[in-house]
Formats: structure tokens, sequence, C-alpha cells
């Protein structure tokens, strides 16, 4: 069993928030899989099902980001879970927007929910770092991740929720070259060999016209010259 962590702040007001986008992914993932609905649990909102024949506990913490190890740790305790079960994905202005990447283990490099998570349970658990850019200044980050989306967003976003709900029963297994392969052809499909063709004839050059051959005289040639 596998318990997977997005994490965010309860609400309506914090939905669309940077700092939700754990929230996001794991809302599609229980859609797309067919997880039942949430119920209340372990100081967070829970579904539980199966990926094949994995099972897996989808948990979004309602304890406000900077605790979300209370709610983590009650889940992993029921569970009977070790650290190296779970699964956190959560925000992060270290990486550009749009891009992922799967990490086992590590620090939190300041993020809240994290250093919360790791105080209940260590740091050996891996985590889905999904990227949304940074401010430009470390004092402007706060504001910055607790702001929505905006809708020039819509599109990568998009991608990278698909991408990660495509790539969950890998995250099940534990596979994270899997999953971040499952996050890339949503995120940056390869081309099909007729779009390449295309762009190649777009980008070709039109052929020039082939220059008119002079067939006058040397006399004609310096009679005109002085006409």
């Amino acid at each position: 069993m596998k318990l997977i962590v997005g994490l965010g702040n309860p609400g309506a007001k914090y939905a669309r928030n940077r700092h939700n986008i754990g929230f996001m992914v794991l809302d599609r993932i229980a859609s797309d899989h067919g997880f039942p609905a949430w119920k209340s649990k372990h100081q967070g909102l829970v579904s539980e099902g199966r990926f094949g024949s994995t099972r897996a506990v989808l948990l979004k913490p309602e304890t406000y980001m900077n605790k979300s190890g209370d709610s983590v740790g009650a889940a992993m305790r029921f569970h009977k879970l070790d650290p190296e079960d779970v699964i956190v994905l959560h925000d992060e202005i270290d990486l550009a927007p749009g891009k992922v990447r799967w990490k086992l283990g590590g620090g939190h490099a300041g993020h809240n929910g994290l250093r919360s998570v790791h105080a209940h349970i260590g740091a050996d658990y891996a985590r889905v770092r999904l990227g949304v850019g940074h401010p430009g200044h470390k004092d402007a980050v706060p504001g910055y991740v607790l702001r929505d989306f905006p809708k020039a967003d819509d599109a990568w976003l998009d991608d990278v929720i698909r991408g990660c709900s495509d790539g969950a029963p890998h995250l099940a297994l534990g596979d994270g070259a899997k999953f971040m392969n499952a996050v890339a052809l949503r995120v940056a499909p390869p081309r099909s060999s007729k779009s390449v063709e295309k762009e190649a004839k777009t980008n070709t050059p039109e052929p020039q016209a082939p220059a008119e051959t002079d067939t006058r005289s040397p006399l004609q040639k310096l009679m005109d010259r002085f006409s």
C-alpha cells in the first residue's frame, strides 16, 4: 500500500493557489482512476482505492500547510506504513512552471508543508516536486504561492495535472522513472513523423527563378550602354 499525499490549504479561498497544486493533482487522480468520494479522516480528506492490484490511500491534509505532518503522521500510523510508503506532491518554487521532478528523500528546502512532514515522519519519503516558478525575491515568496494561477498558465497546468494522473499507477508501484515518462508524454509529447515532415516543408525556402541569359553581342551591349 502507498499513501499518496497532496499538499495544500483547505477551502475554496485557496483552491487555485499555486500552493494548492498538490490538491489539484490528487483530485484529478481520484477522478480519473475511479476512487470513491472523499471522506473526513486523519485530519484530512481521504479516498482509498486501487491502481490495478495495488492499493493506495489518497490524502489531502486539512490542517493547513504548516501542519500537514499532523495529518500525514496520523494516516501513516493508522495504516502501519513506513516513510518509504509515503509519496508527497507539492509546489516547488525552485522549478520552472510546468517542470516536474520525482525525488526520494532529501531536505525540505524551507517548504512549510515538507518541514512539518519531516518533523512527524522523517525525511525518507518520496516526493513529487511540481514547479510553479519563483517570484524573483525570497521576500515575495509567501504572497506568490498564496495567489491563484493566472489564466495564462491554464494550458501547462492542465498538462502537468493530467500527466501526473496518467503516471499515478507507477507512483503507487514506486517506479519514479515510469511516472516521469508518463508526465513527459503529456507535457512534451513526441512529434509525429507527419508533423516533422510538414515543418520541414514549411521551412524549405522557395526556389529562385533562374537568371535570364544575356544574348546580346559585345557591339550591341556597347551601343545600348550609350543609347
